[in-house]
């Protein structure tokens, strides 16, 4: 019986290192490789959606004095053209802004023909591509077609000189699970070695964090 016991815990306490060392090493699941085909090279994407400091031109057609260029999305995500004040714009597509302007203007003029174009992207905040901790440059990035970790990385300037490009991970909204997914990344693979597994696509949302090395 006692020599039993003893082995439970020596089991115990030997298997302990590995336990630890599982924990430490986080996520274990990768996602699979970005490929690129003469079919996706150039795919559309979501559909963009404004957000908050994106500029954008609003024409009214035959209507100038009605049109406005380079107008900024305000902080608060809505925007101010003549005859129309404080419209949301924040959440919205180009088209359906446009929509929101006409019915607007259709109040003082008689079927108004509106067009809204993006001068200058920033996007909606859930659709950024946010890199936190140990890259060279942290940033929060537009998403656009066909993004992947590479182009990303290649955004921010690479790895910081101290970041442990290997233990990188990507975090992922699962809207049919209604949670987060962390998914490992090998970024020091990917840009010092150039290997092609190590790139992935990315989705709108999607959070990069680097940590540091451990010395």
């Amino acid at each position: 019986m006692h020599n039993s016991l003893s082995l439970s815990r020596f089991g115990a306490i030997a298997l302990a290192p590995f336990a630890l060392a599982a924990c430490a090493a986080g996520p274990s699941t990768q996602l699979p490789p970005a490929t690129y085909t003469t079919e996706n090279a150039e795919a559309p994407t979501e559909k963009y959606i404004l957000g908050p400091l994106d500029q954008i031109t609003v024409h009214v057609w035959r209507n100038p004095e009605l049109s406005a260029e380079d107008i900024q999305v305000r902080p608060d995500g809505r925007i101010t053209i003549p005859l129309v004040q404080d419209m949301v714009a924040v959440g919205k597509t180009p088209t359906q802004l446009q929509e929101d302007i006409k019915k607007e203007l259709s109040e003082y003029i008689e079927q108004p023909i509106v067009s809204v174009i993006v001068n200058e992207f920033n996007g909606a905040l859930p659709q950024q591509i946010r890199i936190t901790g140990a890259g060279a440059v942290p940033a929060a990035l537009p998403f656009r077609a066909n993004m992947t970790v590479l182009d990303a990385m290649i955004a921010v300037g690479g790895l910081g000189e101290f970041a442990a490009g290997n233990r990188a991970t990507l975090t992922r909204y699962d809207a049919e699970l209604g949670e987060n997914q962390t998914f490992r990344l090998r970024l020091k693979d990917l840009l010092n070695k150039g290997d092609p597994s190590a790139n992935v696509a990315l989705k709108p949302g999607d959070t990069i964090s680097i940590p540091e090395s451990r010395f």
